[in-house]
């Protein structure tokens, strides 16, 4: 048995998460900067008795981007896929398309050696009932408010709209999460979100804040931004157009082994935190159909649904 805290992880990511079966075809997606943390899901499934592929292709442009359509027929010829990858292939046609075609994904975006030997050794079992406990929460609801110390004061919608819980635990076919999992997260009615939105625990394109990013937010898409980083996520927005900059996702992390360490895969499922996504959301029951998807963590968070808490200061209510 290969030893080592990475295959260790690797193993409770194939068995415990995936439920992975000998003879089953397992495919590890990756690319040249993930290849190295790709090669022990591929060793570790092929000593499961699973014909194991590793495939890699270039890093895509940004979270949310397609892969090559060879990439997408083979994520639906396999059994299992891990998508051991820089940028996000979660919110695109092809993990979709694996998933209707009866594949058990995993996205593993932004994976690092410290998130694997750290937040994917976790309770999946108290994740999970935590997580489907929030989404029922979130499903139940209607009206939402936020509020951080850092100054966000925001409302929206969720009147509608369904709560989806990332459990970690995939073992029927077409069942879809991020590793490590841990949130529950919902697509707020597009236009309704209003106010102002800080940003002060990370966000994608950017990573771990120096400083926060302010945003004014009005009918239900960002029109300002501010603050030292914001020219950084500019960019990363750039050239997406209006969808990119609408609010698509409100998520509420669940993972009590998560920390906050500038990788978004890792950062939006610190318990605790809740995070609230730019772009597209058409894969959970929202709208926007953009080919970018960019999280942003707000540490400490009050949130109320239809004045019921939830989080107070930080603290999951359930």
């Amino acid at each position: 048995m290969l030893k080592s805290k990475l295959f260790d992880a690797a193993r409770v990511a194939l068995d415990q998460c995936l439920g992975v079966r000998a003879n089953e075809t397992v495919l590890i997606v990756t690319d040249p900067a993930r290849w190295e943390l790709a090669v022990p899901f591929r060793k570790v499934a092929a000593e499961m008795g699973a014909e194991a592929l590793l495939l890699e292709m270039d890093e895509r442009q940004t979270h949310g981007s397609e892969p090559p359509e060879l990439v997408a027929a083979a994520m639906a010829g396999a059994d299992v896929v891990l998508a051991v990858t820089t940028k996000s292939l979660s919110h695109t046609k092809a993990r979709k398309g694996a998933n209707q075609a009866g594949a058990r994904v995993a996205s593993l975006p932004g994976i690092t050696k410290e998130t694997m030997e750290r937040a994917l050794f976790a309770d999946y079992e108290a994740i999970a009932k935590r997580s489907k406990e929030v989404a029922q929460l979130l499903s139940r609801g209607e009206n939402v408010r936020i509020t951080t110390p850092a100054g966000t004061d925001l409302s929206l919608s969720i009147k509608g709209r369904e709560g989806q819980p990332d459990t970690g635990i995939y073992h029927q076919p077409g069942e879809f999460g991020n590793l490590p999992a841990g949130e529950a997260y919902i697509a707020p009615v597009e236009g309704s979100a209003q106010g102002v939105l800080v940003i002060d625990g990370a966000m994608s394109g950017v990573g771990m804040l120096k400083e926060p990013i302010r945003m004014e937010v009005r009918d239900g898409a960002v029109v300002d931004l501010q603050g030292p980083e914001a020219g950084v996520l500019r960019q990363a927005l750039e050239g997406f157009g209006e969808e990119a900059y609408m609010i698509g996702e409100l998520g509420v992390g669940t993972n009590d082994k998560a920390v906050i360490c500038g990788e978004v895969l890792e950062d939006e499922k610190v318990l605790g935190t809740i995070h609230l996504a730019l772009g597209n959301n058409s894969f959970f029951g929202g709208t926007i159909q953009v080919a970018s998807h960019l999280d942003g963590i707000l540490r400490e968070p009050t949130v109320l649904i239809d004045g019921e808490l939830l989080l107070e200061k930080g603290r999951l209510i359930l």
